[in-house]
């Protein structure tokens, strides 16, 4: 017995993506970088240690180890959170906006990108302090993790991509 029905296709993705950003926190310090300052770190503590562990002050060497352990694991978490990103999508009929945080927990908001507005919170000293996507009266925070300057260039590439979405698809 032979099936001659048509096998049904993927549907590809649509043509109609017209922005793409994905932001996380910045990091300035890789995994090689917190090597060598560790590295330094214990090095110079074990310098400083051995002339007190002679002189028979042990307990400023379980402090000293301390430290670095106490600072070891504020570098630690600090990089656990750097795991939390937000992804912006934006094609012709659709914005999509997901949070990842650190441990994992996701959340998405859809908006329509011809009713969506970029709202902010400017400070003349400090500039944007507050960037927003409003429908209505839904309101989602963005990019809380960046700097003024950069969070004020996203909402400029953001609200660029917003007007080409509004536009509607290019014919060729």
């Amino acid at each position: 017995m032979t099936n001659d029905s048509p096998k049904p296709e993927v549907a590809s993705k649509p043509d109609g993506l017209v922005f793409r950003a994905r932001l996380k926190p910045h990091r300035s310090l890789g995994p090689t970088g917190l090597f060598i300052l560790f590295a330094g770190l214990v090095g110079l503590t074990t310098a400083i240690s051995i002339p007190f562990y002679l002189m028979g002050a042990m307990p400023v060497v379980g402090f000293l180890g301390l430290d670095i352990l106490l600072l070891w694991l504020a570098f630690r978490i600090n990089n656990q959170r750097a795991r939390a990103f937000e992804e912006l999508v934006l094609t012709n009929i659709e914005l999509l906006v997901r949070r990842v945080s650190w441990r994992g927990r996701t959340s998405e908001w859809s908006f329509n990108p011809l009713w969506v507005k970029i709202a902010t919170d400017d400070h003349a000293e400090f500039g944007m302090q507050r960037l927003s996507l409003v429908e209505g009266k839904r309101q989602v925070e963005l990019a809380s993790f960046l700097g003024a300057e950069e969070k004020a260039d996203f909402a400029n590439a953001l609200k660029a991509a917003l007007a080409e979405a509004r536009r509607g698809p290019r014919l060729s």
